[in-house]
């Protein structure tokens, strides 16, 4: 009998009771939009009798795994993810990858365009997906999965789609360049002999000339990684030979008469032909009897002839030359030009640090290294100046900084000494404004002072490492460069920070201010000179700043933290829903964390007011900590969920344990949700960095699917008291 999905008859499947389908959610940055579009498909399909299982792929995991009884009973599989999703695995079915926003905007339509969604080819040829995916999705092929993206332009697909190739190519070609780079510069470093002309020669047949020769393989072989998995992204396995020999030969110039080869733009420029060549030929019809042999032995072989005749006779030459004179501008670069090319690639390193816009730079001085080495020299200087600048400012001002990030202030400082510019991410991601602006100063001054001494690096890696390694020619100014840059990225964040401190009105976090009234927020757990560890209810009052009371909303208290005795006594006050509440959420939501009503008319004041309501819990040791943790959590992505429900979370030390807080809005707030429902319904989550592995993850997952009950909302938003909000909340976890 033949599958409604089945290729042959073309006909969709069958609509009404008795379809069975399938779904998977995944969501990049968290679990709650993975867990509402799930929960949203599942009530879809239950309300028209069609039965529906929903894999999760959220942070915390797969959880509910479609098996394959499952796949091969399915009438179809709608794919509801922001991130990549194996598609391998339904060769056969009708799949429609979309967006997880549509996946909770508009569940019922999606069902409907399952039945009519393309049918994919499954194992080797998942790429192929890629040409039909509906819903504005679109994918990378890489490893037979797809991407969605949520609707779009054709055109901005292409572009996204063509980026994403390439950033494949560069994450698969880095630990290439990493292995075979530092292993010359060791062996230069350990086994050479100085000669005459300044250069470092390693004697035939020494231990130290085996540890050459193989980082030298790891070296050449870089190009043809990044022609392979550019072609790999784009058309996925059966691409992956035309692409690396191509790219072979496009590092090859013997093969078509060229002294240099045509290096990185050649493997650039085979690894898109070989991809899209791949996907052309899949679009050729074949027999069902030939059709197993095409990705194996048809495909690669016919792709992989083609595209090397064509390079070596046609296209080979042309290339070499573009690299050749490219490569002759900038080794002939010196004093202002080198210098202003030098700010140009200081400023691209720095900006997103280890990012696509980062790759782009190391890519363009890595493919550059062997011909002319002081472009790699300017990257190289640049490279580790926003993690050695963000430690040395954590150092410079401790008072600025919590406890947490001057530990983190010391790891920066060991990854920026070996060239690992993400080390100074978790700075950017609590105070964007402020960091990313400081590192690309710092960057691009380090950068021009590079270009403009003529700094050579030759090996494709960056830092202080490099320079002791032996691979930098002028390491003194070498080292000038990246200190310097440094130094101004360390004074130019502190200076913005002590700006943004004074602006406010506030001292920093870690403040000895005599201005203020009383002591500075102790870490978590610290132990204080009574001996005791500020940790409780009272440290906690005993630690708020000294300014004046919040206006708070009717039904709200502005009192911080309270002492025991005022605690007991309000605690016997609350209404006798509040026992049950205790239990809500594993007892991290409780009566002191819950409001009638949100008075904020905005996000980051509602984000802020939501702060002090889980002040009162006793578990906040930084308050504005905790803000600026919710905050960047936002800048990730909206947690504005729709169906007016909004959970702004955050994993950071400003909490001494986990803790929930809810409130209402009357109006509701414009949070950025998927549905444009403005907010009215607003949980807050905090856990502690140290210990919120799944614990974080399991609340969200609770929320979430509770949330998704709209009696239960309903409940929530009609209840008369706080009494009547408490009750419901008893019914979470």
């Amino acid at each position: 009998m033949t599958s409604p999905a089945d290729p042959r008859d073309g006909a969709a499947p069958p609509a009404g009771p008795g379809l069975k389908l399938l779904a998977v959610t995944a969501c990049p940055t968290g679990i709650a939009h993975t867990y509402m579009a799930a929960e949203k498909l599942t009530q879809a399909a239950q309300a028209r009798g069609i039965a529906m299982k929903v894999e999760t792929q959220g942070s915390i995991g797969a959880e509910n795994v479609l098996s394959d009884n499952d796949v091969s009973a399915a009438d179809g599989v709608i794919v509801a993810a922001d991130k990549d999703v194996d598609l391998s695995r339904f060769g056969g079915k009708r799949v429609l990858c979309v967006g997880v926003a549509e996946g909770i905007s508009d569940p019922d339509g999606l069902i409907d365009r399952v039945r009519a969604a393309p049918v994919h080819p499954g194992g080797a040829d998942s790429a192929a997906a890629g040409d039909a995916r509906g819903g504005g999705s679109t994918g990378d092929g890489s490893g037979g999965s797809a991407t969605a993206t949520g609707p779009a332009g054709a055109k901005g697909r292409e572009r996204s789609a063509g980026y994403k190739a390439l950033m494949n190519g560069v994450s698969y070609m880095i630990p290439f360049v990493v292995v075979g780079g530092l292993l010359i510069a060791v062996s230069l470093a350990l086994g050479g002999h100085p000669q005459a002309d300044g250069g470092l020669v390693i004697p035939d047949g020494s231990f130290w000339k085996h540890v050459n020769d193989i980082g030298v393989i790891g070296f050449t072989l870089m190009v043809p990684i990044l022609s392979g998995y550019i072609a790999y992204a784009i058309g996925d396995r059966p691409a992956l030979v035309p692409g690396m020999i191509g790219g072979w030969i496009a590092n090859t110039g013997e093969l078509y008469d060229s002294e240099s080869g045509a290096g990185f733009i050649g493997a650039i420029v085979t690894g898109f032909l070989a991809g899209y060549l791949v996907r052309w030929i899949k679009r050729i019809p074949v027999s069902r009897f030939v059709r197993p042999i095409m990705p194996i032995i048809v495909i690669p072989i016919v792709a992989t002839s083609a595209l090397g005749l064509f390079f070596i006779y046609v296209i080979g030459r042309p290339i070499s030359w573009v690299f050749e004179n490219l490569t002759d501008f900038l080794g002939g670069m010196t004093g202002t030009s080198a210098a202003l090319l030098g700010v140009v690639l200081g400023l691209m390193i720095a900006f997103d640090m280890g990012g696509p816009v980062n790759k782009t730079a190391f890519l363009f001085g890595a493919g550059l290294v062997s011909k002319s080495p002081e472009v790699m020299g300017m990257c190289a200087a640049a490279i580790p100046v926003p993690p050695l600048g963000q430690g040395l400012a954590t150092l410079l001002r401790r008072r600025f900084y919590s406890d947490q990030e001057r530990e983190t202030g010391l790891a920066a400082l060991f990854m920026g000494f070996f060239g690992i510019t993400e080390g100074a991410i978790p700075f950017a991601a609590a105070r964007p404004a402020t960091v990313i602006p400081a590192n690309m100063l710092g960057g691009a001054v380090a950068g021009g002072i590079a270009g403009l001494a003529s700094i050579g690096d030759n090996v494709p890696h960056g830092g202080p490492i490099v320079a002791v390694l032996g691979a930098v020619d002028g390491v003194a100014m070498f080292f000038v460069a990246l200190l310097t840059g440094a130094a101004v990225t360390a004074a130019a964040t502190v200076g913005l920070v002590t700006l943004g401190a004074r602006r406010s009105g506030q001292d920093a976090p870690g403040t000895d201010s005599a201005e203020q009234a009383v002591p500075a927020p102790a870490a978590v757990g610290a132990v204080g000179a009574d001996g005791r560890t500020g940790d409780g209810p009272e440290d906690t009052a005993r630690r708020m700043p000294a300014a004046g009371p919040t206006p708070a909303a009717p039904g709200t208290a502005a009192d911080p933290a309270p002492d025991s005795a005022a605690h007991s006594a309000r605690a016997a006050q609350q209404p006798p829903a509040a026992a049950e509440s205790s239990g809500a959420l594993s007892g991290y939501l409780s009566a002191e964390t819950v409001s009638e009503r949100l008075a904020a008319d905005g996000k980051e004041a509602g984000i802020r007011e939501m702060a002090e309501l889980l002040g009162r819990s006793g578990k906040v040791t930084d308050s504005e900590a905790l803000v600026r943790a919710a905050l960047a959590r936002e800048e990730q992505g909206t947690t504005g969920l729709g169906e007016e429900i909004a959970v702004p979370h955050a994993k950071t030390d400003a909490v001494s344990a986990p803790v929930v807080g809810f409130a209402r809005s009357a109006e509701g707030i414009e949070w950025g949700s998927l549905d444009g429902t403005r907010a009215r319904l607003v949980f807050m989550i905090a856990v502690p960095e140290a210990a919120a592995g799944d614990e974080h993850l399991r609340i969200l997952a609770l929320l979430s699917r509770k949330l998704m009950d709209p009696a239960f909302r309903t409940r929530l938003l009609e209840a008369p008291d706080k009494g009547a909000v408490l009750a419901a909340l008893a019914e979470i976890g």
